[in-house]
């Protein structure tokens, strides 16, 4: 028997937020003001919960110099540099960490040592399966990415849509529009970090093909 796909609740929330606001809220600004206030604290969420499993799952094999420099460069592969503070305390064999998150600090521990058998144990990885997409306004341009099979084509077209959002609100993304890079959906795609995509389930290239997805336009 296949696999039964793992849901996406929090993009299955979204959707319909998306679907209904429009129904229940007369005032399309204000329905847009609730949906953008709802992403954003899911967002938010979902990076708290992104910090706690990354600090259950770092290394730290020593509080040496080198050790705690290689695990901050990894947590800033993730939450972006300078955003990070690894502080050791070598009387508690640990080390503390703190992420800068939009307007909050996220807090955690490291133990100095190996990881147990159980901490090890490697999550479920989903396959990347084809995920053609092309926009309403240019059929005819079409991006071979891939998506997570537990993501349904629907549902990654919102975390690629949230993506989008996320990658030009970064401090890279600010930077190309401050050097007069069109904030577009091309520029995304050719820019965007491969690690970015990877934490929504997605990935820049796929070979096999599949129906095409046609998307909407992210917001710009």
């Amino acid at each position: 028997m296949p696999k039964k796909q793992k849901s996406n609740p929090k993009a299955e929330l979204l959707e319909l937020l998306k679907n209904v606001l429009p129904r229940a809220v007369s005032d399309q600004r204000l329905a847009d003001k609730i949906y953008s206030a709802c992403e954003k604290e899911i967002s938010v969420k979902s990076q708290v919960e992104h910090f706690e499993k990354f600090c259950s799952l770092a290394e730290l094999k020593s509080l040496e110099p080198e050790t705690v420099s290689e695990v901050q460069k990894q947590f800033e592969e993730s939450f972006g540099k300078g955003t990070v503070s690894i502080i050791p305390h070598p009387k508690k064999q640990a080390a503390s960490v703190e992420v800068v998150v939009e307007d909050k600090v996220l807090e955690g521990v490291i133990k100095v040592g190996a990881r147990s058998e159980e901490s090890e144990e490697e999550e479920f990885k989903p396959k990347f399966v084809p995920f053609p997409v092309s926009l309403e306004t240019d059929p005819e341009l079409v991006w071979v990415l891939g998506r997570g099979e537990n993501l349904t084509p629907e549902e990654a077209a919102i975390q690629l849509s949230k993506t989008h959002d996320d990658f030009w609100a970064s401090k890279q993304g600010q930077k190309l529009i401050r050097d007069r890079v069109e904030r577009s959906f091309p520029e995304f795609i050719s820019r965007v970090p491969s690690k970015l995509l990877s934490e929504a389930g997605l990935k820049r290239h796929y070979k096999d093909p599949e129906a095409l997805k046609q998307i909407t336009p992210p917001r710009v």
